[in-house]
């Protein structure tokens, strides 16, 4: 699903909304999660899961034409793990009522 499929999702349950303030409103929300993983936050979403930021140490790769060394530097990547209620959705097991 693109960023767009998502808009068309929220227009068709969000019957009081425009295209315009339901692009504008998932802007800020992705925006919002991007700026707080840059700070190093973490954050979760009850029922579909967190999101968190990996360290990645330095270390020496392989140029795949060449396979000459070379260094690959130390990074942050932004890490996804589903939660309970999403993976039951996914394997198509029944949600139990809360």
């Amino acid at each position: 699903m693109t960023k767009r499929g998502i808009i068309e999702e929220v227009l068709a349950r969000c019957h009081g909304l425009s295209r315009r303030q339901s692009e504008t409103s998932l802007s800020a929300m992705f925006n919002a999660m991007a700026h707080a993983l840059a700070r190093g936050e973490r954050i979760e979403i009850r029922g579909f899961g967190t999101f968190d930021i990996r360290k990645r140490a330095a270390r020496e790769g392989r140029n795949p034409r060449t396979g000459t060394p070379i260094k690959i530097r130390a990074k942050q990547i932004p890490f996804f793990r589903a939660g309970k209620e999403l993976r039951q959705r996914v394997n198509g097991a029944p949600l139990r009522a809360s």
